[in-house]
């Protein structure tokens, strides 16, 4: 990960921030993080993800949309790009016309693990997800075949890890039925 010569960055002045590049930054203590783009993969599992859940919520008929690469402000100064983000339409309507920097805690997120993102999705993002009260936060992990699903209880997450042909287990989504092998599958093109 490559750090911009930009030094020091307002939460404000990080929504309308535009280098010209095409490049997406998170904000980490007011300094803008580059963020690699992902391996197809990672795109493949996001893909699928997105889609299985969007289904969910339309059979539930659920007031609820599903997004990729929205942000999610975690702090004063701090702004993470989710892989993915579960939101209730009304906090969509509070970003009309605006950078989809949700300020408030989404329903679900989820991350998918790269070889450089590993510390960042275990370590850093729980805290200020968890800090943030996201409800659930999924960590899907092609890169030791495991999904983490973590519950926020009394301010800090507990953990179900889920591996090989078990089916994941959601608060969020107590009816989807979606085998771990399925989701890490879905990254094949053979």
């Amino acid at each position: 990960m490559v750090t911009t010569p930009v030094t020091s960055i307002t939460f404000e002045e990080y929504l309308t921030y535009d280098d010209g590049t095409g490049f997406h930054y998170e904000l980490v203590d007011g300094r803008l993080e580059l963020m690699n783009p992902p391996i197809i993969e990672h795109f493949l599992i996001s893909k699928f993800l997105e889609q299985s859940l969007d289904t969910e919520i339309k059979r539930l008929n659920l007031p609820w949309l599903c997004f990729q690469k929205s942000g999610v402000r975690t702090g004063k100064n701090k702004s993470r790009l989710t892989d993915l983000s579960v939101v209730t339409i009304n906090q969509a309507k509070e970003l009309l016309n605006t950078s989809a920097v949700f300020q408030s805690a989404p329903l679900l997120i989820v991350e998918v693990v790269s070889p450089d993102s590993v510390k960042r999705d275990y370590r850093y993002k729980r805290s200020e997800y968890a800090a943030l009260e996201v409800p659930e936060y999924w960590i899907v992990d092609p890169l030791t075949a495991k999904i983490t699903v973590l519950l926020l209880e009394e301010g800090l997450y507990e953990e179900t890890v889920f591996t090989g042909n078990q089916q994941i287990v959601s608060q969020t989504f107590g009816e989807i039925a979606i085998a771990v092998d399925l989701v890490l599958n879905s990254a094949n093109l053979g």
